[in-house]
Formats: structure tokens, sequence, C-alpha cells
């Protein structure tokens, strides 16, 4: 099954300026992205959509490929990711004359995936025909709410809610972490969406997959856990 991985990272951030060529742990924050699609060997093509000359620059030096520019009115602060992806699937499909299979979606953001997790995203869709999406979740044992104070707060998944011991817990809620690694057929991202309806996930309890990079607080502390952190768990 021919397989790309679509990363997108554009120029005009605001919240974290220039995020996408910042440094983290002695790479650009595009660069960890592309190296953990390359490593993974899921992936036939790794492309980084932008419309931004110092990104691809930089992405094609660490061997993506950038063989067009992503249009204006596809990178402002208001565009979603899923007809960016649409876009690049689309355009690159028409360049190279043949139609993927499998579509990889990263976000250069969520820096905390390793390769395999990538692998077993795609591992999942050619293991299962039945599936249209593989999604890296992270397992929480905490109780959630929703709503706002004009409109009230409940529970979510109130059957959950226990107050006892999270070693006890029989059923967990699962935080959706697409950005970290995903995979899906390639006719749903041609359609516009990220994800399918028949969806399996790939679970992880590692902390760190929550930590998406938009300021500089979030940046400090993804170069000390990268740099200064040791694993001393059993």
């Amino acid at each position: 099954m021919k397989t790309i991985c679509i990363i997108l990272a554009r120029g005009g951030s605001k919240g974290l300026k220039r995020k996408n060529v910042r440094m983290l742990a002695g790479k650009p924050l595009i660069a960890h992205s592309i190296i953990a699609a390359k490593q993974s060997n899921a992936c036939d093509v790794v492309l980084v959509t932008t419309e931004d000359e110092e990104i691809a620059r930089i992405a094609k030096e660490y061997g993506a490929e950038v063989p067009f520019m992503r249009p204006p009115e596809l990178a402002d602060d208001e565009t979603p990711p899923d007809p960016v992806i649409q876009h690049a699937l689309k355009s690159y499909e028409e360049m190279v004359g043949y139609e993927f299979d499998i579509v990889v979606y990263l976000q250069p953001t969520d820096v905390f995936r390793t390769p395999e997790m990538i692998k077993q995203c795609v591992d999942g869709l050619k293991e299962n025909p039945e599936l249209e999406s593989v999604t890296m979740a992270c397992k929480s044992h905490k109780n959630y709410w929703r709503g706002s104070p004009e409109t009230g707060f409940r529970r979510v998944a109130g059957d959950l809610a226990t107050y006892e011991s999270r070693q006890y817990r029989n059923e967990y809620l699962y935080r959706e972490d697409t950005g970290v690694a995903s995979a899906s057929r390639s006719r749903i991202p041609r359609n516009g969406k990220r994800l399918g309806t028949k969806v399996d996930i790939v679970i992880t309890d590692d902390f760190r997959t929550g930590i998406d990079i938009h300021s500089e607080f979030d940046l400090w502390l993804a170069e000390k856990i990268m740099t200064e952190w040791e694993d001393n768990a059993d």
C-alpha cells in the first residue's frame, strides 16, 4: 500500500512566532516530525505543506519533499488542517500521476512521538481492511466535564465518574491525538476529513504526548524534557 505522510507547517504562527523553525534540542521544530516519519519506515513519501520559503528549505534539508507551496488562502489563522491535507494530497497525486492508499498526518508542534507510533497507525490499517482510520490516543483516568457558566456543566461519560483509585478502573477516557500520529484510507482526506467513522486507536499513557508547542513555555518545557529528563521508571 502506497503511504504518504503529510506534515503541516505554517510560517505565520501568532502564539509563538516562527515556531516551526525555532530550535528544539539542537534541531528546528519541523525537523523532529520529518525525522520520525522517515525513521518509521512506514511512509513512501514525507511531504511538508507550507507557504513559507524558510520552512520549505529546512524541510528539504531534513529529507522531506516540498514540491509546491501552499496557497495563501490555506495558510491563515482560521484554516483548519483538513482542507490543507486534502489540497496537499490531491495536488501531489496529480503531480505524480498515481494515488496513495494511506495518508499519515503529523502536526509539527507535537514532538513527543516515536517512529513506532507512526508505524503502528499505518500497520493497523494494513492489518484490518474494515478500518478507515487509526489514531494515537492518550489514556486518562481523570473525570471530565463540558459546558459553560451560561449553559451549565455536565459530566462527560458520567458512568465512568468514580473517585476510587485509578488502579481499579476498568474503563478509561482517551484523548484523541491525531497530531501525534494518525493514518487514514486516502479516500477520507481526499474528501476533506481527517478521520473516518470506523476508527481504532493506538493507546499511550505517555504524558509528554499532551505537550503541544504553541508558546514560549511549551518550547521551554519540551527542551527541558528532551535534554534533561531521564526516564528512571522500572
